[in-house]
């Protein structure tokens, strides 16, 4: 017996793609500027307190900005790119073409976007070129292992995974619009205000 309702699509879960390394540097930052700040809160006299605030409220944004905050958000119909001060929405029908050269980067409607969550490590990628070359010099003529490919240099196997991504929901009806970029004022806001309150204290100190 038939069914008059459609098939539904699989559902996809979204893929999150962040720098571990950068992470921790991060948290390890925020936690040194909270220590010396907030030293300087306590035992300064002064202006020094308010300038310890000021400059906790102008660089901890900014450290958040490039280590904490940056990650590519992928999923069936869409690429949400996290970068530093903008978030940049991409329909997989609007991408051209995801690479990794000196830098992942993503291109859409004749635009650039870097992928700052998504290090390239080209010292990463001479090893796993040279084990490559190696195997390739050995002829044994057998495909790669499943731990020959981690051994790639992962922004490459991200780039990959990113592309094959694309391939299956370009074509989807949900995938289609138009690239959506937008400012990241929750960071550039309390960096900015926190600079020149900084510049007013000097001037006036």
């Amino acid at each position: 017996m038939s069914s008059d309702q459609p098939t539904e699509e699989p559902a996809y879960e979204d893929r999150v793609y962040r720098s571990p390394m950068a992470t921790v540097t991060g948290v390890v930052l925020l936690g040194l500027l909270a220590w010396l700040c907030g030293d300087a809160v306590v035992r300064g006299s002064g202006n020094v307190p308010w300038i310890a605030l000021a400059v906790a409220l102008c660089v901890a944004p900014v450290i958040v900005a490039f280590t904490i905050r940056p990650a590519v958000f992928a999923g069936a119909d869409r690429l949400r790119v996290r970068n530093p001060f903008r978030t940049i929405e991409l329909p997989w029908g609007a991408v051209d073409t995801v690479r990794a050269r000196f830098s992942a980067e993503v291109l859409a409607e004749g635009a650039t976007y870097q992928l700052w969550s998504i290090p390239v490590s080209l010292r990463e990628r001479k090893k796993a070129n040279r084990r490559q070359t190696g195997r390739l010099g050995m002829g044994n003529g057998q495909g790669k292992t499943p731990d020959e490919e981690v051994r790639r240099a992962s922004a490459d196997q991200i780039v990959d995974e990113l592309r094959e991504l694309h391939e299956r929901g370009a074509s989807r009806t949900g995938a289609q619009g138009s690239a959506k970029v937008s400012w990241s004022y929750e960071i550039i806001a309390p960096a900015v205000i926190g600079a020149l309150i900084l510049i007013v204290l000097l001037a006036t100190g």
